[in-house]
């Protein structure tokens, strides 16, 4: 496939792979530091792995990357979500942003596997049998942490109206 091949790979899945790396950092730059460093690391191995399901190969190495990140990371200042925006009225144009941003920053609170299962399972919609894949874990993790994520979220919303009942079955 070559170079050409690798330029189109991350002009079409590019963005999808933003996203899936800003939802891990919660921030912008951190994100596209991430998601960069990652395709440098694809980038020499490209011809391998083009033919085979380069999109999941990435995924897996933003969720580890991150998980890397996380570890090395000085924790000594823990910000406080105790100030959350009230809710918009339901006329509200920027409701949705507002919800958005709100779970966004709810999903920055939960530990990196639980987060990682949510980023995975909801917002890729990956099956528990390939977020299990994905993360190198058992489905059965993958149901327990998501059940443990979604209850923490819960707990933590003023709004749940967009996440799904009764942990993780499928």
């Amino acid at each position: 496939m070559g170079v050409a091949g690798f330029e189109e790979f991350v002009a079409a899945r590019g963005p999808r792979l933003l996203r899936v790396a800003w939802l891990l950092t919660g921030d912008a730059h951190l994100a596209e530091d991430l998601l960069q460093t990652v395709l440098a690391r694809v980038w020499p191995k490209w011809n391998r792995i083009a033919d085979e399901n380069p999109e999941a190969y990435v995924r897996k190495a933003l969720v580890h990357a991150h998980a890397s990140w996380w570890r090395r990371k000085w924790r000594g200042e823990v910000p406080h979500g105790d100030d959350l925006p009230d809710r918009a009225a339901p006329a509200d144009p920027f409701a949705d942003v507002d919800l958005e941003q709100t779970l966004a920053a709810a999903i920055r609170t939960l530990p990196t596997r639980q987060r990682a299962v949510v980023v995975l399972r909801y917002f890729e919609d990956l099956s528990v049998a390939g977020t299990a894949e994905v993360l190198g874990c058992s489905e059965g993790t993958v149901k327990s942490q998501a059940s443990k994520a979604l209850h923490t979220l819960r707990t933590r919303l003023p709004v749940t109206a967009a996440l799904p009942e009764g942990g993780d079955r499928g």
